[in-house]
């Protein structure tokens, strides 16, 4: 070893040397060769100390972070879509120290414009991010697409049916560069929900964005529900904060005993706008996620988002340190059985808390309560 530890010393020395040169003129270097002493190399060799050049090379080699750079594109600010963007950088953070390696994120949104979203994923592509992670369906799509033939891995997060959606072959077994994780939605849970608060209710509304991709299977799994039990089904829909608070105030003409939103972004984004409308009215407004009943709906029922989150960070760790495969990574579902109440909402629809846990306690796994705000703290 300490052999090889000299020789190495001495190639060193000498191609030090050898630069030296190379920066002389000929006549230079030649009088500089002339001068050097054998001997006096040979001894400096030998008094190289060997073990802390290795000493110096492993601590070097241990000291060295490989840098992963990872392109995040959200869909639109909302509260549960920016909970899963936070949870993910938090993670990739803690993950990277854990594993001495670094994360280098880029970060945009989109703000549900195609245009820009085209822009955001070619601007991935043109800086050679090493992976991207597409928060939400039309954003999964996009960079479904335009990554098709090139290296590079995606994970989306939030994307209720990737089956359905044509983004991966089956949840089981993906098939190409794209796996992530599915805030699928449990939706005849949360028609048990409404009608064990209301078992009289003739008339449910249903409020989504007709253009959402996450809204077809639920919108669709409601309808059935309700068709099943009689109930006459009122729909209203929108493709933005306006069209939605129009939507809203029809729900109140049409007198409906209560309205299903499943994980809309567009009807999300415009719930701080609307609670109030309906809760004016005495109308209880059920939601697919938690951020909803934080943005003032009666109630939000679904997957934790925080935990999506950090569960999506995980994956995209597990492809670029572990060398996990996406076509043969599984789609990660969770479970559908935490109910948010708004307590203030609660309230002032003349609900006693209390007994809505009673009620409900049959249907969720977990039921907690939340008051109104904009965004998690």
């Amino acid at each position: 070893m300490k052999k090889i530890m000299k020789r190495t010393a001495a190639l060193l020395m000498a191609s030090a040397f050898l630069a030296f040169l190379a920066g002389c003129s000929m006549a230079d270097a030649a009088n500089v060769l002339d001068s050097v002493d054998p001997n006096a190399v040979a001894e400096a060799v030998e008094s190289v100390d060997t073990e802390a050049v290795a000493d110096a090379v492993n601590a070097a080699a241990s000291d060295a972070v490989t840098t992963f750079k990872v392109g995040i594109c959200n869909y639109v600010d909302d509260a549960s879509l920016n909970q899963i963007v936070d949870n993910i950088e938090s993670q990739l953070e803690a993950l990277g120290k854990e594993h001495n390696v670094k994360f280098e994120i880029e970060y945009d949104n989109c703000n549900a414009d195609p245009n820009v979203l085209n822009q955001i994923v070619a601007n991935f592509i043109a800086d050679d991010v090493d992976l991207m992670i597409g928060v939400a369906t039309p954003v999964a799509m996009t960079m479904q697409t335009l990554t098709e033939g090139k290296n590079i891995p995606v994970v989306f997060a939030a994307v209720s049916d990737p089956e359905g959606a044509g983004l991966v072959a089956s949840n089981d077994a993906p098939g190409s560069n794209i796996t992530g994780t599915s805030d699928y939605l449990d939706t005849n849970a949360i028609m048990n929900l409404i009608f064990a608060n209301n078992p009289d209710a003739k008339k449910i509304g249903l409020l989504y964005d007709i253009g959402q991709d996450a809204s077809a299977a639920p919108v669709k799994a409601a309808k059935e529900y309700l068709e099943g039990k009689g109930v006459e089904i009122v729909e209203h829909t929108g493709t933005n904060v306006d069209e939605i608070m129009l939507a809203a105030q029809a729900m109140v003409a049409d007198g409906v005993d209560a309205v299903f939103t499943p994980t809309d972004n567009t009807v999300m984004t415009a719930e701080l706008s609307i609670y109030e409308i309906l809760a004016e009215a005495g109308i209880p407004h059920y939601t697919g996620a938690d951020s909803f009943a934080l943005n003032g709906a009666f109630l939000g029922y679904g997957v934790d988002y925080a935990n999506l989150g950090i569960e999506t960070a995980n994956m995209v760790k597990g492809i670029l340190v572990d060398g996990n495969d996406p076509a043969t990574t599984p789609v990660m579902t969770f479970d559908n059985g935490t109910a948010t109440i708004n307590t203030d909402i609660c309230k002032q629809l003349g609900l006693d808390y209390d007994e809505l846990n009673k009620i409900f306690e049959p249907y969720c796994l977990r039921i907690q309560e939340i008051t109104t705000a904009e965004s998690f703290e």
